[in-house]
This record gives C-alpha cells, structure tokens and sequence, in this order.
C-alpha cells in the first residue's frame, strides 16, 4: 500500500497550529486523527487520516493514552473485541496503545460501558506484563 506522507503532513501542520483542546474523559470513543504512519503502525484513513479510537487515561487537557480501533472483528491476546461501535464491529487493537495529542481529537462517537471498559483494562495488563 502506498502511503501518502506528503498528504498527512500538510493535514498534520493545520492540526498542530489548531488552539482548541477538546474536553475528553475516560472510556470515550472519538474519532481522531491518527495520520500515516510509520511501517506497521496503526493509520488513519480518508481525508482526515482518522480512525476511532478509545480513551484509556487522560493525562492532562493536551495528551491522553489511547487505543486504536477496527472495524473488524478479531481475536487473539493483542485484541480486544467492543461489539459494534456505529454499527460496525469494532476491536481495540491492543498491540497499537500510544499516547497522543487531544488536538488530534475530530468527534465523540459514544462512551463505553464501565463493565466492558474494565475487562479491556484486565486485557491490556495482561498483555503487557504477562
């Protein structure tokens, strides 16, 4: 796949000069600006280079830990399947967990379930320290 860097870092420029930090919790899903990235990591699509993702901790009001999400339904130790976000199956990719900026942020899609969100966690920590 042919990657359009060029693209990204005009679309990331505007986005690095944007003033507003949007307001965001924990266990929010948001769309957001991954951009094009670097060999296997995680990229966004479409003009805006987006992608949801979901909110795992909040640092401060400009970085965030997050994860990035599919729209496919997968299993394994470095996935963590949601159920349908917008309609479409969606799964934490767990193997793509970073921190980034809350101007990436683009829209709230919705706030996952506390019951869910908990069992993400538990699978995070075990994927990191088992």
């Amino acid at each position: 796949m042919q990657k359009d860097f060029d693209k990204w870092n005009l679309e990331k420029k505007s986005i690095h000069s944007n003033q507003e930090f949007p307001f965001y919790n924990e266990r929010e899903i948001w769309w957001c600006s991954l951009g094009v990235n670097v060999g296997f990591e995680q990229d966004g699509t479409g003009q805006k280079f987006d992608r949801p993702v979901l909110v795992i901790k909040g640092f401060n009001k400009n970085t965030f830990l997050c994860v990035g999400l599919t729209g496919k339904k997968k299993i394994g130790k470095y996935y963590f399947y949601l159920g349908k976000i917008e309609g479409r199956d969606s799964t934490a990719v767990l193997s793509q967990i970073r921190v980034i900026d809350t101007k990436r942020l683009i829209r709230k899609i919705e706030t996952l379930e506390d019951k869910t969100f908990q069992e993400l966690m538990k699978s995070v920590k075990k994927m990191i320290f088992d």
